[in-house]
């Protein structure tokens, strides 16, 4: 029996029609709603390289069912920056060479934007590498991606308070 659920995926609102209320919603990103930023690694949740936010909070869409989050706002990687206005954490990324082969980097950049907005990241290198242990690299670019994380913390933070006072 098909089911109706209703999204709002990088601003846009968008309905779905799922035929199996068993998809996950990393499936439903990458193969029917063409979102391929989004990657599927151990497809068990031990990787993080599939994390979204939902609602401004991260989970690994390997382990969720699209059906539960009739509702929910979703956040991909497409959906942070473009190439012309990058998000802090992808600039920091860059400048601080967070990536290697690049594909566990989308999972990284979204846990790290979850992981700032909670208020969890700090400015310590202990608490953010703690904070982002649920996504894996096999390249072991973990040095990189601290400090991108420490970076683009500083950079939000600077950012709030700039708005604060104006």
């Amino acid at each position: 029996m098909p089911h109706s659920i209703s999204l709002t995926i990088n601003g846009v609102p968008r309905s779905v029609q799922l035929d199996d209320p068993r998809v996950t919603l990393l499936d439903l990103l990458r193969e029917r709603l063409e979102l391929t930023g989004t990657k599927k690694g151990c497809d068990r949740g031990q990787c993080g390289a599939c994390t979204v936010l939902i609602d401004g909070r991260r989970i690994n869409s390997c382990l969720t069912l699209a059906i539960s989050l009739d509702g929910a706002a979703v956040t991909t990687i497409e959906g942070l920056g473009a190439s012309d206005d990058l998000h802090p954490v992808q600039a920091a990324f860059i400048e601080h060479d967070g990536f290697q082969c690049g594909f566990c980097t989308p999972g990284q950049i979204m846990s790290a934007v979850g992981l700032i907005s909670e208020g969890q990241a700090g400015d310590d290198a202990e608490r953010v590498r703690e904070g982002m242990s649920g996504n894996l690299c096999r390249c072991a670019a973990y040095h990189g991606i601290t400090e991108a994380v420490l970076d683009a913390t500083r950079r939000v933070s600077a950012s709030k308070d700039e708005r604060q006072s104006a």
